[in-house]
């Protein structure tokens, strides 16, 4: 399962996920080999987590979609004609909570240092927390003022403008980066991750700066694939603490994920009078359908300039 995975080029999150629900069928299977389970096993494991677990929808659907990568990449059966019929958690539309200009603003004053730009870079850009963390030194430039973003949800590749705001905090920042990977260097260390057959291929891209990450750790770390000492980006953990802090400090009683920037992106853009395409594209969305749900966050908010009859 691992090894095909990583054929397929999916990322450490995904292989990890996915080997976790492949477990999880065998063992409430007690044990018993995937390929002597059929359609009945599925449905029942499917329901189980539905029922007696009462997953969400989105966390039902990625169970099922590991086991369609287990038996069509691993067994060699495509189960997708065996027409699976689980009881299926019950889906609910949500509108996506978004915070005012101000709010992001005060939540930022109450952020430090590197934490502080990679927030300013994720709602500035409309970046989801994976873009910004795998940001690299050759991904921005300074000269057309665009963001190369690489290989993002659904492999599909976009640029988004560079927010002059954060140019010169940026510029620093890289400086930074340099500085850093010289003395890796010096200490023995200095490579970062290469994607897919690049390492092979050029054995020694992974040293040179222009592929360190923008937003990278303080120390070095054991790379859990390969097992190379390394210095990778910023953890998701990191960052969601430091964000978590910051809502604290700002008074603001909304859920505030980092994933809430990108939501706050989209619908101020909206509000801006930018077209919805051209939102789609910024975001790296395939459908103008999932653009289309911040249309009913702009009218959600217009509700509220209805008075009500007790004011009248």
């Amino acid at each position: 399962m691992r090894d095909k995975i990583r054929f397929k080029h999916y990322s450490i999150s995904t292989e990890k996920t996915y080997v976790f629900w492949i477990k999880h069928y065998i063992f409430f299977h007690q044990k018993r080999h995937p390929i002597d389970l059929g359609k009945k096993e599925i449905e029942d494991f499917l329901t189980f987590l539905a029922v007696t677990k009462k997953v969400s929808p989105t966390t039902q659907n990625q169970a099922f979609s590991a086991l369609l990568f287990l038996y069509r990449e691993v067994l060699g059966v495509d189960i997708r004609t065996w027409n699976v019929q689980a009881l299926r958690a019950q889906q609910r539309k949500h509108i996506p909570v978004v915070l005012t200009k101000d709010e992001v603003h005060n939540i930022i004053l109450n952020m430090n240092g590197i934490y502080q730009l990679m927030v300013k870079f994720m709602y500035g850009c409309g970046l989801r927390m994976s873009e910004v963390q795998n940001i690299r030194i050759k991904d921005i430039d300074f000269g057309f003022d665009k963001i190369y973003i690489w290989d993002s949800k659904s492999l599909k590749d976009r640029t988004v403008p560079l927010p002059l705001k954060i140019k010169n905090e940026l510029k620093i920042q890289v400086e930074k980066v340099k500085d850093l990977h010289k003395k890796d260097l010096e200490d023995g260390y200095g490579s970062v991750y290469i994607p897919y057959a690049l390492e092979r291929k050029y054995p020694n891209a992974k040293y040179d700066t222009k592929w360190q990450y923008v937003f990278p750790m303080n120390n070095i770390s054991t790379d859990p694939r390969s097992a190379e000492q390394r210095r990778h980006h910023i953890l998701d953990a990191t960052l969601s603490r430091n964000i978590k802090s910051a809502v604290a400090k700002s008074k603001i009683d909304k859920r505030v994920t980092s994933h809430i920037f990108r939501h706050s992106y989209a619908t101020h853009l909206l509000q801006a009078g930018i077209d919805l395409r051209s939102i789609q594209e910024l975001l790296g969305h395939k459908s103008v359908e999932t653009t289309m749900i911040y249309t009913h966050v702009v009218s959600e908010m217009n509700k509220s300039k209805v008075i009500s009859p007790l004011d009248f």
